[in-house]
């Protein structure tokens, strides 16, 4: 019979049924007249023929029944019927069946719900092609931590590398919009020319950034995100050319890129302009401070660790054609590090996913042993259906399938149920998650959440279900006479779970102890600050009327006499970057005009009158600043111990001199 015979003859069956058991009926008792009319053609009587054709046949009915067994819809019959029958059972022990799914749905949600986190932040490629060769490098200090790179090395490292197809930095950019409609702050970035080309994609209107654009003094265009463009703009697509005003000066759109783009180095950012960076690589210029971030595309063919070698060489050479360029930051690097963007971005938090994946997954396993106890416990109670069916011809794989079958429809509930906490799971997880967490935008119940769901909801179906379904398919009538063995040998059974449960729900325990010791023990930890009764918020300065320090000092004055005034607030004070943020700003210093010292690179923090006293910042020796630290007065500065125990070994600080950002000689 062919394929296409077998699958229409089982839908039939299926679809109707009366009128396929009429056609198998005829057709046994059309087999039956030929194998009759062969024998009277040989001289038999009818009578003697339809009796030796009956015997060679056997009974109709089992021959009817083997007939039916033997095609696919069978089987699928078969299932149906286990279902209905599993379905009437749970549906008449409505508590079992509630505490059973809920208990089910909890382990499986919160599973789901993890892994729509785990799956794009740890498991998808990154949305970019060849994602594998993209790289992040960072400069390496002497201690061997990473450090943002200059300019200076990023264009050093453009023009000589050969391993890197191609290399871009980028940095943060705040920029206020104005015009027609409100003036509105956005998130953005400055990137080299080469940003978009590095990630691989393209301006779905107008063009991508040129070289030309990149150039010191060169033209002001941007290119806007579609969400911008959409929300400020209207979807206008003749936008591109168009002159939008960004901090009081006019750049032009030249493009906008594809609702798809996902930008995960910088997911908040909706607007990008070009670098233009002096080439010329002054030595004093901002081209050498260590505040960029570089992304580069590794040639085919070539590894990471290939790459690493090579940049290191290629930064020694640098070193020696820049030496005061490096010198002004503190001196050249010890090196490059070379990771691949993925690992880059996850570094952080990879170890809390796994745990808390791992914590998950403990959940899961112990309400599987839940499951399992109750289904031992009702098994029990159905010794007698089990020996009366076994008695009645049923065999063990029958009875195995009846209920593994009602393991999966428990479970197939259970998920489905879950499959809605996932969904909630989820939403907090987005709306809570912190603001560094890559991806955060890609977390979603898609097709490969459901699928892992539905993966998921089958192995625990089969879990939880084999052994009582096994326990149940050794019953025999005579083995019912033996109770108290079969109830021994349940009891045994039982015991090891509940064992096993306890030992797991022990492991989680224990963990989630360790973890809320480390975070108390964390937020113990003395900052340097009094963090409390503190708010924070961003001042941001635009427009060609801040484009002098006295006006931007004026500016300052008057919101900080603002906030001062306002009900509630003691003190207040500006400063450029907050403790314990992620913002820094990284100066080459020396403290001595000789050769001996070579510098090193610090944080440094401007703020203003008020900061120390508003952060309750201790005093240790010396003086705070006061009224008469102005633009024309000489230029002081704090240290904090740390600097002070590590440069000066004891000796009073007081009134030593200190150079930022100048080269040996230099005026301090």
């Amino acid at each position: 019979m062919s394929l296409w015979r077998q699958i229409t003859r089982g839908l039939r069956a299926l679809t109707h049924r009366a009128e396929a058991e009429q056609d198998l009926s005829d057709e046994v008792q059309h087999y039956l007249e030929q194998a009759a009319e062969k024998r009277i053609q040989q001289g038999l009587s009818r009578r003697e023929a339809y009796r030796e054709a009956r015997l060679e046949i056997g009974n109709e009915t089992v021959v009817r029944e083997q007939v039916r067994e033997s095609g696919w819809e069978h089987i699928v019959r078969t299932v149906l019927a286990d279902v209905r029958y599993g379905f009437r059972g749970l549906r008449n022990r409505p508590g079992f069946t509630a505490i059973t799914i809920l208990t089910l749905a909890l382990g499986i949600g919160a599973t789901t719900a993890i892994f729509s986190a785990v799956n794009p932040i740890l498991l998808e490629a990154l949305p970019y092609p060849h994602s594998s060769r993209l790289m992040m490098l960072w400069e390496k200090r002497a201690d061997g931590g990473q450090m943002p790179p200059s300019f200076g090395t990023y264009h050093g490292l453009a023009e000589r590398t050969r391993s890197i197809d191609k290399l871009a930095a980028m940095k943060p950019w705040q920029a206020t919009v104005t015009g027609s409609t409100e003036p509105e702050r956005l998130e953005g970035q400055r990137v080299s020319a080469s940003y978009f080309q590095v990630l691989g994609v393209s301006p779905a209107i107008g063009r991508d950034l040129q070289e030309s654009d990149d150039q010191y003094h060169g033209p002001d265009v941007v290119i806007l995100s579609d969400r911008l463009w959409r929300r400020r703009f209207g979807g206008d697509t003749n936008i591109i050319g168009r002159p939008v005003t960004i901090d009081d000066r006019s750049f032009t759109v030249v493009g906008v890129m594809p609702p798809s783009f996902e930008n995960v180095l910088s997911p908040a950012a909706e607007i990008w302009a070009p670098l233009q960076y002096d080439r010329s690589l002054p030595p004093d210029g901002r081209e050498w401070g260590h505040h960029l971030r570089m992304v580069g595309r590794l040639r085919s063919g070539v590894a990471n660790g290939e790459a690493n070698r090579e940049v290191d060489v290629i930064l020694a050479i640098l070193a020696k054609a820049y030496a005061k360029g490096y010198a002004s930051s503190g001196g050249p690097a010890k090196g490059m590090v070379v990771t691949p963007l993925q690992e880059d971005l996850t570094r952080g938090v990879r170890p809390a996913l796994l745990a808390i994946i791992g914590a998950v997954l403990l959940v899961l396993v112990i309400a599987c042993v839940n499951v399992t106890n109750l289904l031992l416990a009702r098994g029990v109670q159905r010794r007698s259906e089990f020996a009366l069916r076994a008695a009645l011809g049923a065999g063990r794989s029958r009875m195995l399938r009846q209920l593994l079958t009602e393991s999966l429809l428990l479970a197939t509930m259970g998920g489905a149920v879950g499959m809605a906490v996932a969904m909630l799971g989820v939403r907090a997880l987005v709306a809570l998650s912190p603001a560094g967490l890559p991806r955060a935008g890609a977390i979603r119940v898609d097709s490969m959440v459901f699928l892992f769901g539905v993966g998921i909801t089958t192995l625990v179906g089969l879990a939880f279900g084999l052994v009582p379904a096994l326990q149940a398919a050794r019953s025999a009538p005579q083995q019912e006479i033996r109770q108290g063995v079969r109830t021994s040998r349940h009891r045994r059974i039982r015991n090891a779970l509940v064992v096993a449960e306890v030992a797991l729900a022990l492991v989680l325990l224990v963990s989630a102890g360790l973890l809320l010791r480390s975070l108390q023990k964390s937020f113990a930890v003395d900052p340097g600050f009094d963090s409390s009764h503190l708010l924070t918020m961003q001042v941001q300065m635009s427009g060609h009327r801040y484009k002098e320090d006295s006006a931007k000092l004026l500016y300052f004055d008057q919101v900080l006499e603002a906030v001062r005034h306002v009900p509630g607030v003691s003190s207040a004070g500006f400063t450029g970057q907050l403790p314990l943020s992620g913002d820094f700003e990284v100066y080459g210093t020396r403290f001595n005009r000789d050769a001996s010292d070579r510098g090193e690179a610090l944080l440094r923090y401007s703020v203003t009158l008020g900061y120390l006293e508003t952060m309750r910042i201790p005093l240790r020796r010396g003086r705070l600043f006061n009224e008469q630290d102005t633009t024309s007065s000489p230029k002081v500065v704090l240290i904090n111990e740390s600097l002070s125990r590590r440069r000066f070994q004891g000796q009073d600080p007081i009134g030593q001199r200190v150079c930022i950002r100048c080269d040996v000689g230099d005026e301090q």
